[in-house]
């Protein structure tokens, strides 16, 4: 019996996981441009036949820019939640979020330039 309700409370866990990430997704633009994003990143990966730690990379770097998006949802929730109307510290904590995705994008561009290119460099020649 013990088994069952660890299986059942992981099962619930992850059905949790799962609608927030759905909520994420059906809320927030940005998100939905990242995956739109990766999704030609990967598909540039394999038609430019990177390597693998390459890819590793890419998909580390790409999980990092998703899971910034969606802590900054969950933030945004929050500080909503506690404050509905606005405060100048409730603005802030969500400026300050996002800031964190901005930093993740733009390290992630950097690193998409640093991967795809010589890759494309040497394709021009």
């Amino acid at each position: 019996m013990g088994k069952d309700l660890k299986t059942r409370s992981f099962r619930k866990s992850l059905g949790e996981a799962n609608r927030g990430i759905l909520y994420s997704l059906r809320t927030q633009k940005h998100l939905r441009f990242h995956i739109f994003s990766a999704s030609i990143v990967l598909f540039m990966a394999w038609w430019c036949h990177l390597s693998r730690p390459e890819v590793v990379l890419l998909i580390l770097t790409i999980g990092s820019v998703i899971a910034a998006e969606i802590f900054n949802t969950a933030i945004e929730v929050v500080v909503d939640l506690a404050e509905p109307t606005f405060h100048p510290l409730a603005g802030l904590a969500k400026d300050v979020a996002a800031g964190a995705v901005l930093v993740t994008a733009i390290q992630s561009v950097v690193i998409g330039i640093l991967i795809f290119g010589p890759v494309l460099m040497e394709g021009i020649k």
